[in-house]
């Protein structure tokens, strides 16, 4: 065993970076207050070195060597946490940087006078922290990535009283010269050593570029010329510098999201991050060559920091832009984020955290030895052993041990992330396990199209001389073909059919310049295998998906198909989205009406491959949808109301409600909503603010955007129809509905009635429409004249949807689910008073039962009847989603639609 740390030293002493500085700073190490570092200490601290005579950069650099002999105390004596000695690194930098362009700037100007903006006012640089420095997790030998940005081009003002343009140069090369400067203090390596590496490479063209950058110049570049790996390094890039500037950077902000986040799931960064990961591993394994020594690298090797980080930014830069709560700098903040969206299991983040973390905390003991920027663990016996104590761990075998187990899971995950086994290829092109990203040796769609049948022969071979496919880049083709392959594979095996595999086809071609679908669906065979099997069981959901393709990534959640829609989470998702976006001041109207159609059209998209998996029954997928809009009225509602120029109350004093299927919890896909708004507030200005927040809803609500839209909105059950106005007070609708005045409402406006509910409003509002609701069908009723107006609303309805020869339309016909709903409605309005069981809006099925176990059906009338309506409805929900028509030929439904039948001559005779 290693002989460790005898225990009576204090586990910092071993480190020599340690021993070198407590000898050369002796009398300066208690100018730091005691405790973690933290901004304001330094701040002081710096202040006090500087006031003893030495200059911003000895007196930097003299901070920096307290702050670190302070961090080893404190992490390996007192095992702080993680983010006590990250955060501690990250601040100094930026304290630094701050120090820095303060002294750079006040040296050019009285040079050159101040940079210009158009408009006359100082032009602007930021620092700009990549990496870890832009996540604030430095470690304690961390270089400092930057790139300099400034926001305008022009000249300096030049000097005041040295004649005209004295002293006058282009902003540009002001801050060339400045950012020179701040390498001089920052970064050059004097008597005190240095504060920081500096690293600009990651600059616009590299080491060949200036060394700062216009934004401009910024904004045409990343557009033209930015490469898939920079958007991962743009992906942490935060403003670090001059403070003074931070908060005017928000311009900068609107260059950069777009480049780093697309608006759609962006699976083509899976290529370029293997690529990126693979120059790595192989620079790793050079470098390691003769040197088995190096291959034990926490940050690089495989399982190390490196992977962990390249885990979550993956998954950050594919979802980021349709889910703008995925955009955090920070590594474990980032994982949370992630298992609350669904896209890892809460325990791999968790274990991905714990192993960040432990592997972090080695990285930092292995540069407290000598302050070396280096993550390979050392050689000698003595250190590591020192490595292992200062861990917690007794000996080096535990420590290893747990080490390994890090990195093993790590490895892993990110393996399964990318797709490290690799695919068959099989000579008969059968899918096989072969790595997404491998598109070597991929047949051609000719010869492809001789391993199948017609009609998928004729169509394979259209499709190799269509100008669309012969217009694909090489990549594009490419993944087209192994696509292509795999489905025959899965075709071969039984694992789809034919007709799948044509309407993918159908839905692909017109996709296909739309290269990130086909990326898509190469990195995730679970998503490509349920896409088939959920497009060949049925045709709606192959045409919803032609108006909505991006919705298909939600298939890749295995839990997903055994799930429920849970309104609460898919609220609070919204909100977390809108609160993302507000921070980045991306929170416009055209994003939040984007933002509620891609979550509204993802769910209904889940509920659409729970059904045609036959998960869940159609009163299921109907309570679904009807919830589902009752959350999306909900929070845009919310929204228009925040949103308006002015509103006299926190909280509006307005209520919808819902009738037809909507009220009856009965919707279906596509369904428009019947709703009626309604309003209860003296205030003078009440009208005209309702009027606007109503104007406003339905248009958010039905606009088309590049998105889509919502839902058809139909107001003509308000009082007085089409010709009423458009929001009223509750009490002038409660008098409507309960007949007191001249202007009140119809007989078939009570028989909607009985289905309507409040969808949102105030809790006291609900309750009173609740109490109009009960009031008007529990009114006392002419019971003849009740259903003759029932029997001739019905008759009017028939007269409107004619059934051609003998056929059964499952809903129109006699016998069919309209003749139900009006026996309903009717057993409802004549009955209530006497029968409180049949007040509540709890759907056909279940009032038709009440009203047999209260005895206003003979026995079995009303089972039978109920049993036959839910298959009814079972046939026409079917029948649109195969897109055929909802008529039959008897004697097809023959048993239901005697049972209706025997139901409408109990109720009406």
């Amino acid at each position: 065993m290693l002989s460790s740390p005898a225990p009576t030293e204090p586990l910092s002493g071993h480190s020599r970076f340690v021993q070198r500085l407590r000898r050369r700073y002796a009398s300066q190490l208690d100018l730091l207050p005691p405790g973690p570092p933290e901004r304001a200490s330094m701040e002081a601290t710096l202040a006090t070195l500087r006031a003893t005579g030495l200059d911003t950069g000895a007196a930097l650099r003299s901070l920096r060597q307290l702050v670190m002999e302070r961090l080893v105390v404190l992490d390996c004596d007192a095992q702080v946490s993680l983010q006590v000695v990250t955060r501690a690194v990250t601040e100094l930098a930026e304290i630094a940087l701050d120090a820095a362009c303060i002294h750079a700037f006040a040296q050019l100007d009285s040079q050159h006078g101040a940079p210009l903006a158009p408009d006359g006012s100082r032009a602007q640089m930021w620092v700009v922290g990549m990496g870890k420095l832009g996540a604030r997790e430095l470690n304690v030998s961390s270089d400092i990535d930057l790139i300099y940005v400034y926001n305008f081009d022009g000249d300096t003002a030049g000097l005041v009283g040295m004649g005209e343009g004295r002293g006058r140069t282009s902003n540009h090369e002001y801050f060339c010269k400045a950012v020179k400067i701040i390498y001089a203090l920052v970064g050059d390596t004097t008597e005190h050593g240095f504060v920081f590496r500096v690293d600009l490479a990651l600059r616009p063209h590299g080491n060949s570029g200036a060394v700062a950058v216009s934004m401009d110049a910024l904004e045409n570049y990343l557009q033209e010329q930015g490469r898939e790996w920079e958007r991962f390094a743009w992906l942490k890039s935060r403003v670090v510098a001059p403070r003074s500037g931070i908060t005017d950077a928000s311009a900068l902000r609107t260059v950069v999201l777009p480049f780093v986040f697309r608006r759609y799931l962006d699976y083509g960064v899976f290529d370029a991050l293997r690529n990126l990961h693979q120059q790595i591993r192989d620079h790793s394994a050079k470098r390691s060559a003769g040197r088995p020594e190096r291959a034990n690298d926490v940050k690089l090797s495989r399982g190390g920091i490196r992977e962990i980080e390249f885990t979550v930014q993956l998954l950050q830069v594919v979802r980021g832009g349709q889910f703008p709560e995925l955009r955090t700098r920070p590594t474990l903040a980032a994982l949370q984020r992630l298992a609350h969206a669904g896209l890892m299991p809460q325990a791999t983040a968790d274990a991905l955290a714990l192993a960040y973390t432990f592997l972090r905390k080695v990285e930092h003991r292995i540069q407290y030895l000598d302050d070396q920027q280096t993550h390979v663990l050392p050689t000698a016996d003595a250190d590591l052993a020192w490595i292992a104590h200062s861990m917690g761990y007794p000996d080096c075998c535990a420590f290893l041990s747990e080490l390994d187990t890090h990195r093993e899971l790590v490895a892993q995950e990110f393996d399964t992330l990318l797709g490290g086994k690799k695919e068959c290829k099989g000579c008969n092109g059968k899918a096989g396990k072969a790595g997404p990203g491998d598109l070597s040796g991929v047949p051609d769609l000719a010869t492809l199209a001789e391993r199948v049948d017609e009609p998928l022969k004729a169509r394979l071979l259209r499709w190799s001389t269509h100008a669309r496919v012969l217009a694909l880049s090489d990549i594009s083709s490419a993944r087209l073909s192994r696509l292509v392959q795999r489905s025959i594979g899965w075709l071969q095996d039984g694992s789809t059919s034919p007709d799948g595999v044509l309407r993918w086809m159908d839905w692909i071609e017109p996709l296909l310049r739309r290269d990130h679908y086909l990326a898509l669906l190469l990195e995730r065979p679970s998503v490509h295998q349920r896409l088939l099997r959920l497009l060949a069981t049925a045709k709606w959901p192959a045409r919803y998906l032609q108006t909505h393709p991006g919705v298909i990534d939600e298939l890749a959640s295995d839990p997903m198909l055994a799930e429920r829609f849970d309104a609460a989470a898919f609220e609070a998702e919204l909100e977390a989205r809108r609160t993302s976006l507000r921070i980045t001041q991306e929170d416009d109207e055209e994003t939040l009406l984007n933002l509620l159609r891609r979550a509204h059209h993802a769910e209904l998209f889940r509920t659409l491959a729970r059904d045609v998996e036959g998960r869940i029954a159609v009163e299921q997928v109907a309570d679904d949808l009807s919830a589902l809009a009752d959350v999306v009225l909900r929070v845009t509602a919310r929204w228009c109301w925040q949103r308006l120029p002015s509103h006299h109350l926190d909280e509006p004093r307005f209520a919808i409600i819902g009738y037809g299927k909507l009220g009856g919890k009965e919707l279906g896909y596509g369904s428009d909503l019947d709703i009626v708004f309604v309003y209860e507030d003296e205030d003078e200005r009440a009208p005209e603010v309702y009027a606007q927040l109503v104007r406003k809803l339905i248009n958010w609500l039905s606009v088309k955007t590049a998105e889509g839209d919502l839902f058809e909105i139909d107001t003509a059950l308000r009082p007085n129809g089409n010709s009423g106005m458009l929001v009223t007070t509750l009490n002038a609708y409660a008098n409507y509905q309960e007949r007191r005045g001249s202007n009140t409402a119809w007989t078939w406006e009570h028989q909607a009635m009985t289905r309507a509910r409040c969808v949102l409003g105030p809790d006291d509002m609900g309750q009173h429409f609740d109490a109009i609701r009960q009031n008007v069908i529990t009114a006392p009723r002419d019971l003849p004249a009740l259903q003759a107006e029932i029997v001739a609303m019905r008759n009017k309805v028939r007269a409107a949807h004619p059934v051609r020869g003998d056929n059964f339309d499952v809903k129109h016909s006699t016998g069919a689910m309209v003749d139900a709903e009006f026996a309903v409605q009717y057993l409802v309005l004549a009955h209530a008073a006497q029968h409180p069981e049949l007040q509540e809006n709890v759907g056909n099925t279940a009032l038709l039962r009440r009203a047999e176990a209260v005895g206003l059906l003979p026995p079995g009338i009303g089972e039978a009847a109920a049993n036959a309506y839910r298959e009814l409805r079972k046939a026409q929900h079917q029948a649109r989603l195969n897109e055929t028509p909802t008529q039959v030929a008897p004697p097809l439904l023959q048993k239901e639609r005697e049972a209706v039948l025997a139901l409408w001559r109990v109720v009406f005779g």
